[in-house]
């Protein structure tokens, strides 16, 4: 049992191959944006309530027009094969156990209907849109077959960022088995008997409703080089006609890009940043979400991502209009340094430290959290938004 997600961190810094941690951990370029996305949290402060009874807690919220058991949702992660065998159907089943829905990635490493037969959860769908868009129409098919509630299309991608980290460790895919990868591999024992006898992972989702082949190069070469840079918001009517279920996009980083998601008919946003991975240098999703949450209808659901560590990160994020936020790396450590296990006790971790920075905050009611709890918010300059259309 680790103290916190930090240390689990720690833990999945020693557990993996440096190409895997680099993939996990790794942000754009110089990584600017994925310290902002941490350091926004870590700058806006409390102004703590004191009298309160704050005995009986209620932490729970929905979102899309489902139940939570607190404001957080297990988020997509991509070849989170790479961590431990089997991954996405820990991740399901422990969000789940947590009373949280798990998001499963267009490029996992585990299928649709096996994620659904793991966990009887809520389980939403991530979307990356190729060129060939019956790939995409595919994927929504079959999670609507298996009863996933929420579709997440992803807005962020129309190239991979600049990862300078893929150089600096040697990752591709499929990999190079050079003497520095070989080395790297083989100076982790344990990652190997836990992970690499299985093989390399595969984006079998990806493969199944694509009809690649089992070649990892392929199907590679189908997720970076192949998505559809057409996209626009005129194709969320598109997306419509093939899910009846609630819509967020993901991946907003302005005001107006928020409220032109509404007028297309999301029922949702999330801003992100992509965890730092996509363009550096830009706003944390914390720094935005006021001005958000303020230009939206009162209906819309916004969910917010990026340098999510804490419990009281959970916290501040809501008093500042969140509806939820999505986990992304956090439970990721936990589950590549001690397995399902590790997941689940992340998981147990960041709650109990929203139930204790509620008490201390003098808030019972997760409902109730509004600015006036915060002392100290980090803001843009004016019009760096992007400003409201």
């Amino acid at each position: 049992m680790r103290a916190n997600v930090f240390d689990y961190q720690l833990a999945a810094e020693r557990f993996l191959p440096a190409f895997a941690y680099g993939y996990l951990e790794g942000g754009a370029e110089q990584s600017v944006t994925m310290r902002r996305n941490r350091r926004a949290f870590e700058e806006t402060l409390f102004a703590p309530r004191v009298g309160v009874d704050v005995s009986v807690l209620d932490t729970t919220t929905r979102v899309a027009d489902r139940p939570l058991a607190w404001p957080a949702i297990v988020g997509p992660t991509g070849l989170n094969g790479l961590f431990r065998h089997r991954a996405e159907e820990s991740l399901a089943r422990q969000a789940h156990a947590a009373g949280l829905p798990f998001a499963l990635s267009t490029a996992s490493t585990s299928l649709i209907e096996s994620v659904r037969e793991a966990s009887n959860g809520d389980l939403w769908l991530q979307l990356y849109v190729q060129r060939d868009r019956r790939i995409a129409e595919d994927m929504m098919r079959r999670a609507r077959a298996c009863d996933f509630s929420t579709l997440l299309l992803t807005v962020d991608t129309a190239v991979s960022g600049q990862r300078d980290h893929y150089r600096r460790t040697g990752f591709t895919l499929p990999i190079r088995w050079t003497p520095r990868m070989i080395w790297d591999v083989a100076s982790h024992p344990r990652w190997c008997g836990a992970v690499g006898l299985h093989g390399i992972p595969k984006l079998v989702n990806l493969a199944r409703s694509a009809g690649l082949s089992g070649d990892l190069a392929e199907q590679a070469a189908a997720m970076s080089r192949e998505m559809d840079m057409s996209l626009s918001w005129g194709d969320l009517a598109w997306v419509r006609r093939h899910w009846p279920g609630r819509i967020f996009v993901k991946g907003v980083q302005r005001v107006a890009d928020a409220q032109l998601a509404v007028a297309h008919g999301a029922d949702g946003i999330v801003l992100s940043n992509h965890g730092g991975r996509q363009l550096d240098g830009v706003p944390s999703p914390l720094e935005m979400l006021q001005e958000t949450v303020a230009a939206l209808p009162s209906h819309v659901d916004v969910i917010v991502d990026g340098g999510i560590r804490r419990g009281s990160d959970i916290v501040k994020a809501v008093a500042l209009g969140a509806r939820a936020v999505l986990l992304g790396r956090a439970p990721l450590y936990g589950l590549a340094a001690e397995g399902e296990t590790g997941c689940a006790d992340v998981l147990a971790l960041l709650r109990q430290e929203l139930h204790t920075c509620l008490r201390l905050l003098g808030c019972p009611r997760v409902a109730a959290l509004d600015p006036t709890y915060l002392a100290a918010v980090p803001h843009l300059p004016t019009g760096v938004s992007g400003g409201i259309a």
